[in-house]
């Protein structure tokens, strides 16, 4: 018959595909239940008000007419709804299609089996597919992983939050139009099942059978696996643990299939007692606490508690009597074997010859510290007992008493057990590697001795005072020729001959009467030797390799460890060599992989990587864990360093204790991940962590503190950041790091990342922890609840500055580069305060609150825009003002009759609008002082400290604009393409390095609006009379009760005009010139000697725009004659 899994077996091919989906898929499952986005749990109120309306379970079915209605009538939920979609629907799909894979699973099996019934597979039945060695393992396993599945998921992703999911998926996916979806079955298999893992909560009715069997699988099928699960040995397990009490542990594994499989069939459970009895009193005599996968842990007494026959069979083994035999038995065992092991781990102890004659006696020590440290830690697990049900404490307590159970104890078992486990491995690799070499060798060895014994006796050596003798000269040649014929792939004969061989050594000495002569009786005794390591290396089997790998199976911790995490890192702080020996207990835990992967491994599936890369990452994951303990050891040390740096005046020489460190950073651990770089990740962690927290706590204020908090705490932070650098630079070379660079990597990270969670606060598809670039996985950047309004300590900076630079409290004055309080004149910030930006939070601080504030004037302009077209546009009375003056001031090359009674009258009847148009435009206007600022001290601080960089830059910059403005007059000569980002990333290092003017960037992208440039006219006309000018101060505010800052007020109408066209800018100034020469005009003709202080006024801002945009002085002198510019000058 064809090998049941060779390639041409179809049969067999076809099960072990849908096997090694079933493990694929519950690692999926696995992995995508760390990244349920969290809105789906409704948990808190402010989400439940959000989302209440457009995240919906399972009732939407019922009518989603109503629902859909509901969004409709409210355009900002339908925005919010689209929004949400946007953001989620990646996530979603990846959720969706695990949870079809389930069903897909299941299907697929289904029809196996009624291919199988039907004949499609020739000569292949059910009855002989459960016959075959493989099949039968294969058709459990099928079953079984279709449990585990289905538990998986009730247990990492609740049934609200799947229910949610799948109407989510339903509502933004083309899936529900097309007609080939199986949407509704994936709904019916996954619907709540009311289940909850939380502690505590009650179980469903009928959970979980009603859950399986939401799809029908053959009973026959079920039956006839449940029986060879029963009866079998199916992994021939038992032959790995001769002894009669390990029987429970050789078959844990087909326990817990077993487990699994029978709620599939829950009669039994409930009513069948025989069978129950037979498979308690095979599996569960002595242990009620089992792994079903991967570490996922089991109580029997609570799992059997609704199932009468169950409950009853399992009462025999939750006997009082029977708890206190098997503890007292396992805490014997652990106070016999900890000598023992600690013998065998003595230096020197383990050599090969004691290995070899030991084999039996090292494997059955192996066994029973892996069998007690199974059994002590399953049932001593706090997670496998539910703290609210009396019984359960009641049996952990006897558990955990009688075992005298001793987590440090057992962990030091764990850690020894694992260590001679790592050695006898390595030892038998080599030994297997080396085993025809020596055996050759010692043959050779012992051939050439009876061959010079021989000559000895021919009497031609002269080994003094042998006499010649013919018949041992003949005998010893035949012996070296029966030791040459030895056959080394026949290794029974060539043992049995070996041992014959060595009885006739022993006989011809006493016979032969040759211990007279001790050269003679040397050479017999070597041969002999030689003869002896032949047959030891002989027996050196595979086998042994496979038992140890079978015995030390340590998958069901895979979750338990954790528990163990603080005495590992305990250990470790109190002798760090300790890593070596952990060392091996991460190989031994890495053995666990071995289970899942193994049939996708024979399946040749291409789903292999991604199931090792998320099991094995969840082991390195763990491995940082404990092994942080090093780096938060270091930082504790230089916390300590930091505190003497920061408060003593003298720079102390401190040094960490150098031995420690050394150690520290001597990791012997070959893992698979580099040492050396673990403990840098462990030092980056610990970093990120210290200094993400300093920056969320010390960047706190309290906006109603007079004066502002910002300065001084900005001065701390400076402090406390250059403390961790400086300090940093110390360690560096005791841990041979490069300081330096991974502080700048860091900080960085931890400033980008920030930026980007406040910045997605104005983005509609936000940019997810997953998603970003900033966060890691193996350092991630912690994430603190907001403290105010902002997500992140760089938005309460920004908001901060903006508070105390508000143009309604304050007024710019542009020369000084300084705010003063309008009321009190005294100063509130300069431009200082950037610096001391830049020395708390460096360049990257710096950029970062660029960006934000980048946003922040979108989201300004953006508003602005929607109540200037929503309000003032739709207000039909103000729009026939803007008509009435439009009508008035026409040509605009002309001037004015009654000027100032057209314009004052115009201002009185729009009055109402402004106050919110002013607030809107000083806004923009505050926040691009600030990134002019901000500009400023990049490009001082780039020129400063990397001047080649500055220069390199700039002549690069003007060498492209050089090369653009070329191309538009020569269309043939080159421009970067469309796919080329050299425009872009070139952008990014001139925003870095502060060459750019925020002045003229385009923001947002604009329709044309009727009357955009009179409306802007009169408003600034209208702010005019509430402002004055003085000699020292320039344009100033003349009451603080009406306040009105200039400095923002022009730039933020600079900004609003630079989004549209031209066109608008040039009609703006064109009103302005007019309004100039129409009052001027005026006041000739009533003879009034004095400028009118509007017009000087109007001037000024002509004179500040083409002072802030670089233009040249015709643009404005085309509008207001040269000489009115003149006089103005006379009158300043």
């Amino acid at each position: 018959m064809v090998d049941f899994l060779a390639e041409n077996n179809l049969c067999g091919q076809a099960i072990l595909r849908i096997v090694s989906r079933g493990n694929a898929i519950i690692a999926e499952l696995l992995r995508l239940s760390d990244f349920i986005p969290a809105v789906f749990r409704l948990k808190d109120k402010s989400d439940q008000q959000k989302y209440g309306d457009i995240i919906c379970d399972f009732s939407y079915f019922k009518g989603p007419e109503y629902y859909e209605s509901k969004l409709e009538a409210k355009p900002d939920l339908q925005d919010l709804d689209e929004e949400f979609r946007e953001n989620n629907i990646e996530i979603l799909s990846r959720f969706y299609l695990a949870f079809e894979s389930v069903h897909k699973y299941i299907v697929d099996l289904i029809r196996y089996l009624d291919d199988l019934n039907e004949g499609v597979y020739i000569q292949q039945t059910l009855e002989t597919v459960l016959l075959n060695e493989d099949g039968k393992q294969l058709l459990c396993e099928a079953l079984y992983l279709y449990g585990v599945m289905l538990l998986v998921i009730d247990q990492k992703i609740e049934g609200e939050v799947r229910e949610r999911m799948l109407v989510s998926y339903y509502r933004y996916s083309a899936a529900r139009s097309s007609a080939d979806s199986n949407l509704d079955d994936i709904c019916k298999l996954l619907r709540s099942t009311g289940y909850s893992s939380h502690a505590g909560a009650k179980r469903p009715p009928n959970y979980p059978e009603s859950y399986f069997q939401r799809v029908p699988i053959s009973p026959t099928f079920i039956s006839m696996v449940i029986g060879r699960l029963r009866s079998d040995d199916i992994y021939n397990q038992v032959s790995a643990y001769p002894l009669p009490e390990h029987r429970s542990t050789a078959l844990a594994t087909q326990a817990a299939m077993l487990y699994v499989c029978l709620y599939f069939t829950p009669s039994i459970l409930h009513t069948q007692q025989a069978k129950m009895r037979e498979i308690v009193d095979k599996y569960f005599p002595d242990n009620w606490v089992i792994s079903i996968y991967m570490g996922i842990t089991v109580n029997l007494v609570e799992a059997w508690e609704p199932y009468k026959a169950a409950k009853t069979a399992l009462n025999y083994t939750l006997d009082p009597a029977n708890i206190k035999e098997q503890a007292c038995r396992y805490a014997a065992s652990v106070e016999s074997l900890r000598p023992q092991v600690q013998q065998l781990l003595k230096e020197g102890f383990l050599r090969e010859e004691i290995v070899l004659d030991n084999i039996p006696k090292l494997l059955n020590c192996l066994r029973d510290c892996n069998v007690a440290i199974r059994w002590l830690m399953l049932h001593t697990a706090e997670s496998a007992y539910d703290p609210n049900n009396k019984r359960l404490r009641q049996i952990k307590d006897q558990a955990i008493n009688d075992s005298k159970y001793n987590p440090k104890i057992l962990f030091q078992l764990l850690l020894d057990t694992a260590q001679f486990e790592f050695i006898l491995k390595e030892m038998f690799k080599q030994m297997l590697v080396e085993k025809q070499l020596k055996w050759e060798s010692y043959k050779k060895e012992g051939s050439e001795r009876m061959t010079e014994l021989a000559e000895v006796f021919s009497g031609v050596k002269p080994l003094t005072r042998v006499e010649k003798n013919e018949n041992l000269q003949a005998w010893f040649r035949e012996i070296s020729k029966q030791i040459e014929s030895l056959n080394y792939e026949d290794s029974t004969a060539a043992g049995r001959k070996t041992v014959q061989l060595i009885q006739a050594l022993v006989e011809v000495q006493e016979f032969h009467q040759l211990e007279s002569n001790l050269q003679v009786c040397q050479f017999l005794a070597d041969t002999r030797k030689f003869l002896h390591q032949m047959i030891r290396t002989i027996n050196i089997k595979e086998e042994v390799l496979i038992t140890m790998q079978i015995v030390g199976d340590l998958s069901y911790a895979w979750q338990l460890i954790d528990s163990f995490t603080s005495i590992m890192q305990e250990s470790i702080r109190a002798s760090p060599s300790m890593v070596t020996k952990l060392r091996a207990t991460f190989l031994k835990l890495a053995s666990a992989l071995d289970l899942p992967l193994m049939r996708i491994n024979q399946a040749n599936s291409p789903d292999l990587l991604s199931v090792s890369q998320f099991y094995s990452g969840e082991l390195v994951a763990y491995v940082r864990k404990v092994l942080q303990i090093i780096p938060e050891s270091m930082f504790t040390s230089l916390a300590k360093i930091i505190k003497l740096q920061i408060h003593d005046i003298m720079e102390v020489p401190t040094r960490l204790d150098k031995d420690k460190l050394k150690e520290y950073a001597q990791l012997g651990a070959r893992y698979e991940v580099d040492p050396k770089q673990l403990l840098e990740d462990g030092i980056r962690k610990e970093l990120v962590k210290r200094v993400a927290y300093s920056l969320h706590k010390g960047l706190i204020f309290n906006p109603k503190a007079k004066p502002s908090e910002l300065m001084p705490k900005l001065k701390e932070m400076a402090a406390t950041m250059d403390g961790f650098y400086r300090s940093f630079e110390y360690i560096q070379d005791y841990v041979s790091i490069y300081g330096l660079k991974i502080w700048q990597e860091e900080v960085s990270r931890i400033i980008n990342y920030n930026v980007e969670q406040e910045c997605n606060s104005f983005l509609r598809t936000k940019i997810q922890d997953w998603q970003s670039i900033h966060q890691s996985t193996h350092i991630p950047i912690p994430k603190y609840p907001p403290v105010d309004e902002s997500a992140t300590f760089i938005g309460r900076l920004c908001r901060e500055i903006l508070r105390i630079t508000d143009p309604k409290a304050t007024s710019y004055i542009d020369q000084l580069n300084t705010w003063y309080d309008m009321r009190t004149h005294q100063e509130v910030t300069n431009n200082r305060l950037f610096t001391e930006i830049q020395d708390t939070l460096g360049t990257f601080g710096l950029n970062g609150l660029d960006r934000l504030l980048c946003f922040m004037i979108v989201k300004e302009l953006q508003n602005f825009l929607t109540v200037l077209q929503k309000t003032i546009l739709k207000d039909k009375a103000i729009v026939d003002i803007f008509k009435a003056l439009l009508n008035a001031v026409n040509p605009v090359k002309g001037i004015v009759a009654t000027a100032s009674k057209v314009y004052t009258s115009a201002i009185a009847k729009t009055q109402k609008i402004w106050p919110a148009y002013l607030e809107s435009i000083m806004k923009v206007g505050q926040m691009q002082i600030l990134r002019l600022q901000i500009a400023n001290e990049l490009n001082y601080s780039c020129k400063f400290d990397s001047k080649h960089l500055a220069a390199a830059l700039e002549n690069l910059n003007k060498s492209l604009l050089a090369d653009i403005e070329a191309h538009y007059q020569d269309p043939s000569l080159p421009y970067p393409k469309e796919d080329n980002t050299l425009l872009y990333e070139i952008t990014a290092y001139l925003e870095a390095a502060g060459i750019h003017d925020p002045l003229n960037k385009i923001y947002i992208t604009t329709k044309r609006l009727p009357y955009f440039p009179i409306v802007n006219f009169l408003f600034l006309i209208a702010q005019l009379p509430k402002l004055q000018y003085s000699k020292n101060q320039g344009m100033t505010c003349r009451r603080a009760a009406d306040p009105v800052d200039w400095v923002p007020l022009v730039l933020g109408l600079l900004t609003l005009l630079k989004q549209f066209h031209s066109r608008y800018t040039e009609q703006f100034l064109a009103l302005i010139g007019q309004f100039i020469r129409s009052i001027m005009e005026q006041c000739t003709s009533q003879k009034i000697p004095d400028m009118p202080s509007d017009v000087v006024g109007a001037l000024m801002l002509l004179e500040d725009y083409v002072r802030y945009t670089k233009l040249p002085r015709k643009v404005v002198e085309a509008h207001v004659p040269s000489f009115i510019f003149d006089e103005f000058r006379t009158v300043l």
